[in-house]
């Protein structure tokens, strides 16, 4: 058995795994589900994602993971074990060294805690690095040199907004928002507007199909259905792209207030360098229709989408990984 190094994007909605010289071998929602009564294990990953909100009342459906950090220690590590050794069945290795990441501005407590449930699985090592670096190692951003970059990168439990240079972070912000909040937006503005209750899992639908922060002239329509709160029967209503825009407008207004704040406290050379280089988004809330364009035009700052945003956190764990001796 050889060893092979593994980078780990352990994120709120997702977990990404990077095997070196593979590649990502593995993406699936990070969520348990369980019985309530025993405490067994029922499914992990996108089998329990399926269960979400769809479960008889033995059985509960549970993201371990909160606001980018572990809530939940135990299930977590049953969580990651479970994937490790999938993972491991695809590939032949034994105790691989593990890059793991975590949210900047996190407490020491919190990162020990995901450097212990990495070292847990059986590694023979284990490194912690902050997600906006790796996010933008991922991205392409040539952050070795002397001159500033800017990401944001925004998760499902938070989103990080870093300026970096010379391999480190010279400055960051991380909110508890992002993607995740936008589908809790949705399923409050659906409730109080309709009086229509729905699920975590249509609201993510909703936010990736006709999510946007623009208004549009020809607007995107989709049905959704979910229980009506005043008969209690299921209902079907028509929510458009514009609806969605009301939503989710205080989430995203506060990403690009937070973005600002981190351009207000660097130094004048990292700002001009961030107006001649640009910002880059990642992350899943990165794809969120018009958010590039509305930054873009609130901070008068050039401002694009990274070409894989989903997946940049994970390929920077991969080049790190290469450049470790």
């Amino acid at each position: 058995m050889k060893n092979k190094d593994v980078g780990i994007d352990l994120g709120t909605a997702n977990i990404l795994i990077y095997v070196k010289g593979e590649g990502i071998v593995l993406s699936e929602p990070s969520v348990v589900a369980m019985d309530k009564d025993t405490g067994k294990v029922l499914a992990i990953g996108k089998k329990a994602h399926e269960m979400l909100g769809r479960t008889p009342g033995s059985v509960i459906a549970v993201k371990p993971l909160k606001d980018g950090v572990i809530a939940d220690f135990d299930k977590t590590e049953i969580m990651l074990d479970y994937f490790i050794k999938k993972i491991k069945g695809k590939t032949i290795f034994s105790k691989p060294r593990i890059l793991i990441c975590c949210p900047s501005n996190i407490t020491q407590v919190e990162k020990n805690a995901i450097k212990e449930v990495a070292e847990r699985t059986g590694a023979k090592k284990v490194y912690v690095e902050e997600e906006p670096k790796v996010a933008a190692i991922g991205a392409g951003l040539s952050i070795d040199m002397p001159t500033g970059n800017m990401v944001i990168d925004i998760g499902g439990g938070t989103t990080d907004i870093a300026v970096l240079s010379l391999n480190g972070i010279v400055y960051s912000e991380s909110i508890k928002l992002a993607g995740n909040t936008f589908d809790t937006d949705i399923i409050k503005y659906i409730k109080n507007k309709y009086k229509l209750l729905i699920g975590e899992v249509t609201a993510e639908q909703v936010k990736i199909k006709i999510g946007t922060v623009s208004s549009k002239e020809k607007e995107k329509k989709m049905e959704v259905r979910g229980r009506d709160l005043l008969t209690g029967l299921p209902k079907t209503i028509t929510v458009t792209s514009n609806e969605i825009k009301e939503a989710i407008k205080d989430s995203t207004e506060m990403i690009v207030r937070t973005a600002k704040l981190v351009l207000e406290k660097i130094e004048p050379e990292l700002a001009a360098d961030i107006i001649d280089k640009g910002i880059v988004l990642t992350g899943g809330g990165a794809l969120l229709d018009g958010l590039d364009k509305l930054i873009e035009k609130e901070i008068k700052v050039p401002t694009k989408v990274a070409e894989s945003p989903l997946t940049c956190v994970a390929e920077g764990t991969g080049i790190i990984l290469d450049n470790l001796i």
